[in-house]
């Protein structure tokens, strides 16, 4: 009778730990900071809605209560062309942080020597997007100076892009240097403040929630982040990564295709985030290309075109107190892949109720009970890491695989870039030839006459001289015989 009484004790125990509810997930970051302001008009970029919780697995094998990724809701963009300035702008002083980045993937170059100058978020009362395009160097040897965000306080301190001189570096502003607050113009609502930590930054990927930034080195351009996933919490960051591989030759014309971060040639940059910043809730570290025109042209996670603007005749730099006339906003909306949408729930934990419900089977034998439960939570027990890793394996490879995606995107790009302009230089050079060509042939035609007039104009003084001879003999003829 003991004896049973202890085997009925023990199956009791048994089954009360395989009911047993699982651990509790992990707090959710904190994101009230993350909030955007309430019902912004349509001036003002509008903040994603807030996600819905969803159980799914982390990139390390973990099923936690997440975030599902909801895409942003469409938004009223102001593009406009700039004509940049030659000169350093002076800093403006915004309160609220650049939304995330558009996508713009530029077109072929016209000519070796144009620069890509986009597109990025400039500052006219509100943040308005900068479309790229492919522009010359308005004097020899002037470069292209990267926009510049930095973040102090609550606030953003903004330089936009422009022309630098030769041997002209971009200078910081200074650290606790006097700004008055940008005013926003009419009708506009300010968007949530920078969140992150302060220093030099970019925006954030294309289909971020509004307000994160990404701190990167100065003089990165905004397009790196082109293709990286949406973010949803603080975390990523770019990282410089030097590379003395920075020329290139095509048709005898030697190009410079590199970037210049903080005096330091670059040619490629590093992305990384944790797990908990991205929207594909998978860590991230990818190289990316440094310069504009190869990183925007690569493939992004969610696609937020940036809409052609309205006119074609660029507007003059931002001065404040001086307001320019802007288009009017024009809706884009975001293309997102259904794995972001539609995320895959986690393969453990769905089936927790079927090893409890057999420990009640038999009366009659006790022992069998007891030793039964155990077996599901101990089968799901050896099950768990190999689901776990698993899914590591499968993030992991998922990892690799758009790394690789990436890298050939870049490198076709770049393959396209190269062909672009050996043929742009191949036309270019036909072209002169054609043009030295007709300039001799209109040369040849030029001197042919002038030597035809010449010519004629030789005959005309010899008829003329012969004519006065012939006036001058008659009159001598006539003229009588002296007496």
């Amino acid at each position: 009778m003991k004896n049973l009484i202890a085997v009925s004790a023990i199956a009791m125990a048994v089954a009360a730990c395989g009911a047993a509810p699982p651990p509790p997930a992990a707090p959710a970051a904190d994101q009230s900071a993350a909030l955007p302001p309430a019902a912004p008009p349509e001036s003002a970029p509008q903040a994603a809605p807030p996600a819905a919780e969803t159980t799914q697995p982390y990139a390390n094998g973990n099923s936690e209560t997440a975030a599902a990724y909801t895409p942003p809701p469409p938004q009223p963009v102001v593009s406009v062309y700039q004509e940049p300035p030659d000169t350093q702008p002076p800093p403006v002083e915004v309160s609220w942080a650049p939304p995330p980045m558009l996508v713009e993937p530029p077109p072929p170059p016209p000519a070796p020597q144009y620069v890509w100058t986009g597109g990025y978020w400039g500052w006219y009362g509100n943040w308005v997007w900068i479309h790229g395009r492919w522009a010359a160097p308005p004097r020899p040897q002037y470069h292209w100076v990267q926009p510049y965000y930095d973040h102090r306080g609550d606030n953003v301190v903004f330089v936009g892009g422009f022309w630098g001189a030769p041997q002209v570096a971009f200078v910081a502003p200074a650290i606790g240097i006097s700004l008055t607050l940008a005013v926003l113009a009419p009708g506009v609502v300010a968007g949530p403040p920078p969140m992150g930590p302060e220093g030099v930054f970019i925006p954030a990927p294309p289909g971020s929630a509004m307000g994160i930034i990404i701190p990167a080195p100065i003089g990165t351009p905004p397009a790196v982040v082109t293709s990286a996933p949406p973010v949803v919490n603080v975390g990523m960051r770019v990282n410089s990564v030097v590379n003395n591989n920075n020329v290139t030759n095509t048709t005898n014309t030697t190009i410079v295709n590199n970037t210049t971060i903080n005096n330091t040639v670059i040619n490629n940059v590093t992305i990384e985030a944790p797990a908990s910043a991205t929207a594909t809730h998978t860590a991230v570290n990818v190289s990316v290309p440094a310069q504009a025109h190869l990183a925007a042209a690569l493939p992004p996670v969610v696609r937020v075109m940036a809409p052609a603007p309205a006119s074609a005749k660029p507007i003059p730099p931002y001065v404040p107190g001086h307001s320019v006339s802007l288009p009017p906003p024009q809706t884009v909306r975001a293309v997102v892949p259904p794995e972001l949408t539609h995320p895959q729930q986690a393969a453990a934990g769905a089936r927790p109720a079927e090893s409890t419900a057999r420990p009640a089977e038999p009366t009659a034998r006790p022992a069998e009970p007891a030793a039964r439960p155990a077996e599901p939570a101990e089968s799901a027990a050896r099950a768990a890491p190999s689901s776990a890793a698993e899914r590591q394996a499968a993030a992991k490879e998922a990892a690799a695989k758009q790394a690789e995606e990436r890298q050939a995107a870049a490198k076709e790009a770049a393959t396209k870039q190269t062909e672009a302009r050996q043929a742009a230089a191949k036309e270019a050079a036909a072209k002169q030839a054609e043009e030295r060509q007709a300039a001799a042939k209109e040369a040849a035609a030029k001197q042919a006459e002038a030597k035809a007039a010449a010519i004629k104009l030789a005959e005309a003084k010899k008829e003329a001289a012969e004519k006065a001879a012939a006036e001058k003999k008659a009159a001598a003829e006539k003229k009588p015989p002296p007496q």
